[in-house]
């Protein structure tokens, strides 16, 4: 499931990017720049919607610390802010992309889309590869040599967040977030078990010596051409 950070002050605003993108994946909303900045520090989303005309903190200013910090994730930038000079601050601060307010339905999924191309490879054949196994993420199905791997439910979403960031830990709080949510009711010792079984299922393919564990930490899948 892809997850969005909307940072959007203006909550019926907000309800409505949030109705418009809910087609894509699972919206987290948020209403300040500080709550926004926490939120996107978490490193467990895939992109960014972010005003700049925010409470506490700006959304250039959420959106420089991020950099900042290393966090590379896809940040829209979506504001009634229509001045060039706004727009060149944006893209100086980092941002992937800026709309601007009012705009169309249309354009802000296609924006998204083409921005989640880019980073995750998503919305182009609807698979993820990864050396002998390939993810069917419209059927979540995991193939191997013409034969569907038992990788089934939150193990399949495991898989494909490590496939999404090979070569970068992983922690054991992050992939928990990510996977099973904040609000969870299980505890984050599920991401062993889970782990465990991922490796078991890949034992054909030989890839589960591809994954590294952390110890105290949490996990690493190493890249294609390592």
């Amino acid at each position: 499931m892809i997850k969005f950070l909307l940072i959007e002050d203006d909550v019926i605003l907000s309800d409505t990017i949030k109705e418009i993108v809910m087609e894509l994946g699972e919206v987290t909303q948020v209403y300040t720049g500080n709550e926004g900045l926490y939120e996107a520090e978490s490193g467990v989303y895939d992109l960014i919607v972010l005003d700049l005309m925010l409470p506490e903190m700006n959304g250039y200013q959420v959106l420089a610390k991020l950099r900042k910090q290393g966090n590379q994730t896809p940040v829209l930038i979506l504001t009634a802010k229509d001045g060039l000079e706004d727009k060149i601050e944006g893209f100086q601060k980092g941002a992937d992309d800026y709309l601007t307010k009012p705009f169309y339905r249309e354009e802000l999924v296609m924006r998204i889309k083409a921005l989640l191309k880019r980073s995750l490879g998503l919305f182009d054949e609807h698979t993820l590869t990864y050396r002998t196994i390939t993810c069917q993420l419209t059927s979540k199905e995991v193939v191997y040599e013409g034969e569907i791997l038992p990788i089934q439910g939150r193990e399949f979403d495991l898989l494909v967040y490590f496939l999404q960031n090979q070569g970068m830990i992983l922690t054991k709080e992050q992939i928990f977030d990510r996977i099973w949510g904040f609000d969870s009711e299980t505890t984050v010792t599920v991401v062993e078990v889970y782990m465990s079984h991922l490796r078991k299922h890949l034992r054909p393919t030989g890839l589960e010596k591809d994954f590294r564990t952390l110890r105290n930490v949490g996990y690493m899948l190493k890249g294609e051409e390592g």
